[in-house]
């Protein structure tokens, strides 16, 4: 009877519960933005400026699939299907393009990947704070040099003629190069250059995951006699290991992603071979020779690629680590 009487209280119940109607999604959406209207408006500037400049351009993407004409505009331009694409494929500069782009890339990832990780650690080791402070000072101000500038700088520092490296080159008895002139050296220019640039700004992260870093594990490790070293890979590094992996995601999902600006600035008709990147290639065919379409296409292909890059390397890293950025 007792059972009976508790599941005919509950039948009510439910019932009671079922009779309360529900608000709707735009009911709920009204009386939140009545209580939160500031933080709406905060939120309106940036989400307009995401569809303004992000999302409408998008409309865009359909040039990949089009010979475009002035006339007729983006939106009356005959369909070509996947021709642009097949152009691509089929063009004499789809392999080196890809191979410098990939290599470069790859290059960036393993050289300057490990060294703000590495150069943070030995931050976080330093006990003399006066010291640790100009040391950071001094390898974040060339973050703050812009693109253009430190292009010219590299370009003067390695000038055949008048440049300080040809010069130390000189005094220490070597013969005077043409770094710029060489397509084998432009790699390892844009690449080191790169890494002297960001090295210290990429650390900051890593220096603040440190911080975090519980005393309490290093004091035990202390106690069981282990040294700096044993207490980077036993304590440090699998304390930031999650920042870490969330980084390594990002960079690889930006794999073909090669910044023009600099590529562009370094690239002459002799390192061409080295430096002729897929950005590059899109600034050539598109601004310089009025190609819309088929550029498109070439970015739309790039684009596809660092999706399906993401998307492999959050999968890997969620199966081996456990970890993962969605």
């Amino acid at each position: 009877m007792k059972r009976d009487k508790k599941g005919k209280g509950a039948a009510q119940n439910g019932g009671l519960l079922a009779a309360v109607p529900q608000r709707s999604f735009g009911d709920r959406l009204l009386k939140d933005f009545k209580g939160n209207w500031s933080l709406y408006l905060m939120v309106l500037i940036p989400v307009t400026y995401l569809i303004i400049f992000c999302y409408i351009p998008m409309t865009g993407i359909q040039l990949a699939f089009k010979e475009y004409r002035v006339s007729d505009g983006i939106w009356g331009s005959p369909w070509v299907g996947l021709y642009n694409f097949k152009r691509f494929f089929k063009s004499y500069k789809f392999v080196m393009l890809l191979k410098n782009t990939i290599l470069i890339n790859v290059y960036s990832l393993v050289v300057g990947f490990p060294i703000p990780i590495i150069f943070a650690l030995m931050l976080n080791y330093l006990r003399m704070k006066k010291f640790k402070k100009t040391i950071q000072m001094l390898s974040y101000a060339p973050y703050f040099i812009s693109t253009v500038v430190m292009s010219g700088m590299i370009i003067i520092f390695l000038d055949p003629n008048t440049g300080v490296i040809n010069k130390v080159l000189e005094l220490l008895g070597f013969e005077a190069m043409n770094f710029m002139g060489e397509a084998k050296y432009f790699k390892s220019i844009y690449v080191w250059s790169s890494v002297w640039q960001g090295m210290g700004w990429a650390s900051i992260i890593y220096i603040a995951a440190l911080s975090g870093v519980d005393y309490q594990l290093h004091e035990a490790a202390i106690v069981d006699g282990a040294s700096k070293l044993q207490r980077i890979f036993h304590v440090d590094l699998p304390s930031i290991k999650p920042t870490i992996i969330m980084l390594l995601i990002l960079q690889i999902g930006s794999l073909m992603s090669v910044g023009f600006e600099k590529v562009f600035l370094l690239q002459n008709q002799l390192n061409m071979s080295s430096s002729d990147v897929l950005s590059t290639y899109v600034y050539r065919v598109g601004l310089v020779d009025n190609d819309y379409g088929y550029s498109t296409a070439v970015g739309l292909f790039n684009s596809l690629i660092n999706m399906f890059l993401l998307i492999s390397a959050n999968m890997i890293a969620k199966r081996t680590t456990n970890e993962s950025l969605w």
